[in-house]
């Protein structure tokens, strides 16, 4: 017999999480707000495509972003030039935000009147695919210079994703990455994964993307 115990702390952890997440996504749909969980690693031009993609939709949805980071509160002060209400978050050295934090973030930003509240995660591809933040959809990054195996490195990314974005294609000439190997890779982790590639520099793909969120709170809305 061991003298000792094991107990499935990992478990219960996101047991628990996902329960809070499923409550958060409750409240959020009654209020009418739609999430949206951002992801990518970092230097995938995750800030740049969140600037131009509200600056083609904050005429038509009242939008607020959450920036979460270990430190710092560049992004923030990225975003604020934008004009839409926004907060920074400090996960106190954590890699990623859970439905709890989430939640703390989105009372701070005071969601009442947001159709689209952007929640900005910690930037990379492993811990923040692991937490259900209790988003209404989840979209992630992958940016050119990064390569075309990152679906087979980071699957459990792409498979809770709804959206990926192939971001950097004006440079695409100028690096070895295969678009249609990407695509498949990630396709066949996500059968239902949209892919929109884009360029948040020349704004090359941004207007798909801006169309597909408008249909996303106009459903949710609904």
């Amino acid at each position: 017999m061991k003298d000792y115990k094991i107990l499935e702390i990992k478990k219960s952890v996101f047991e628990d999480n996902d329960r809070e997440a499923e409550e958060l996504r409750k409240a959020l749909k009654g209020q009418k707000t739609f999430l949206l969980n951002l992801m990518s690693s970092p230097g995938s031009g995750k800030t740049t495509t969140l600037k131009r993609t509200i600056d083609m939709l904050k005429d038509d949805l009242k939008i607020g972003v959450m920036e979460a980071d270990i430190d710092s509160d560049v992004d923030a002060a990225a975003i604020s030039e934008t004009g839409v209400k926004v907060i920074q978050l400090h996960t106190g050295g954590m890699c990623h935000l859970d439905a709890e934090m989430t939640k703390q973030g989105l009372e701070g930003l005071e969601t009442e009147d947001i159709d689209l509240a952007i929640l900005e995660n910690v930037g990379n591809l492993v811990c923040p695919a692991e937490f259900d933040t209790g988003a209404s959809k989840n979209a992630m990054i992958l940016s050119i210079p990064e390569g075309d195996d990152k679906p087979l490195k980071y699957p459990l990314m792409f498979s809770i994703s709804d959206v990926l974005l192939i971001n950097k294609i004006d440079v695409l000439p100028y690096f070895d990455f295969d678009m249609e190997a990407c695509m498949d890779r990630a396709r066949k982790i996500n059968p239902d994964i949209k892919i929109i590639p884009i360029s948040a520099r020349t704004g090359e793909g941004l207007e798909e993307w801006a169309d597909w969120l408008r249909e996303q709170v106009r459903a949710w809305k609904e």
